[in-house]
């Protein structure tokens, strides 16, 4: 029996042991350290590489996947999975060309399988949740429309906030102007971010101290999630599991909480929000 096939990329941040488990196939991004190149979650790890972010004078710089490398990923699933569906899930078209290379890679191959590319219009776990989510029911033997049907409902219901701790990366990445980098630094400024329908990330309020950002953070899930009560939630840290811990006590006081998620913000993501970064995914259970 046939069963869709679940492919992603690293900028998904999904723990090692859901992508073992739910068989999960991940390309990964690159990464480079001037003359270093590295494959994001392959040769480098989260830990390694937030150590070396704040010891570069140098932003790193970081590169999608090519199209060749998702010919390859497809190619692979055929021969081991053959006539099974495909379901490709990325990051934000509008944060990467690398759901136009899933798309590319698509066009070129002869006599492809059923492969659907999809846009999750989220980063991190933003939409690392929504492809675990697809390759539970694929295991459960749901076919791609009801498969594809579910992963947007869940996209629609999704909130999501990161909150960063320094603007010096927003500002190396040339998001921010270097003098407003260093008068929120000076302030202690601590903007809440989000990603919009477009998939793209705006700044939804600068708050100053972090214990007050992270209130204010939870008080917007408040205001998002209205009478819901049970939720799921994920939290991204950067390889600090600990600093998850103020977010995970503050929502358990106002909601119950089912599955619980943390997660590494990867290399490729951190190399443009920077450490001490915080990343809260919340969907309903």
């Amino acid at each position: 029996m046939t069963h869709a096939v679940i492919v992603t990329d690293s900028t998904a941040d999904i723990p090692e042991e859901l992508v073992s488990k739910y068989d999960i196939h991940v390309v990964p991004l690159r990464l480079m350290f001037g003359e270093e190149t590295f494959q994001d979650g392959v040769d480098i790890s989260a830990e390694v590489f937030y150590k070396r972010l704040v010891q570069s004078e140098q932003l790193p710089t970081t590169s999608q996947a090519s199209p060749a490398d998702y010919m390859h990923v497809y190619q692979d699933i055929m021969t081991m999975h053959p006539g099974s569906p495909i379901i490709s899930i990325h990051i934000s078209s509008g944060l990467s060309g690398t759901y136009q290379s899933a798309v590319l890679a698509k066009s070129l191959m002869e006599d492809p399988p059923e492969i659907t590319v999809v846009d999750s219009r989220s980063a991190s776990y933003g939409f690392g949740l929504l492809v675990v989510h697809a390759a539970r029911l694929a295991l459960e033997g749901k076919n791609a429309d009801e498969i594809l049907s579910s992963v947007e409902q869940m996209r629609q219901q999704r909130k999501l906030y990161f909150l960063v701790d320094t603007l010096e990366y927003l500002q190396k990445g040339g998001r921010i102007g270097k003098a407003a980098a260093i008068i929120g630094n000076l302030l202690n400024i601590k903007p809440i971010l989000s990603i919009d329908d477009e998939g793209i990330i705006y700044a939804v309020e600068k708050v100053r101290g972090r214990k007050k950002a992270i209130a204010r953070m939870i008080e917007r899930f408040q205001e998002d999630l209205g009478s819901i009560q049970n939720i799921n939630v994920a939290v991204g840290h950067t390889a600090d599991p600990a600093s998850a811990d103020p977010v995970l006590e503050e929502l358990s006081r106002h909601y119950s909480l089912g599955e619980v998620v943390l997660t590494n913000v990867g290399p490729v993501v951190g190399s443009h929000v920077g450490p001490g970064t915080l990343a809260v995914f919340i969907w309903p259970t």
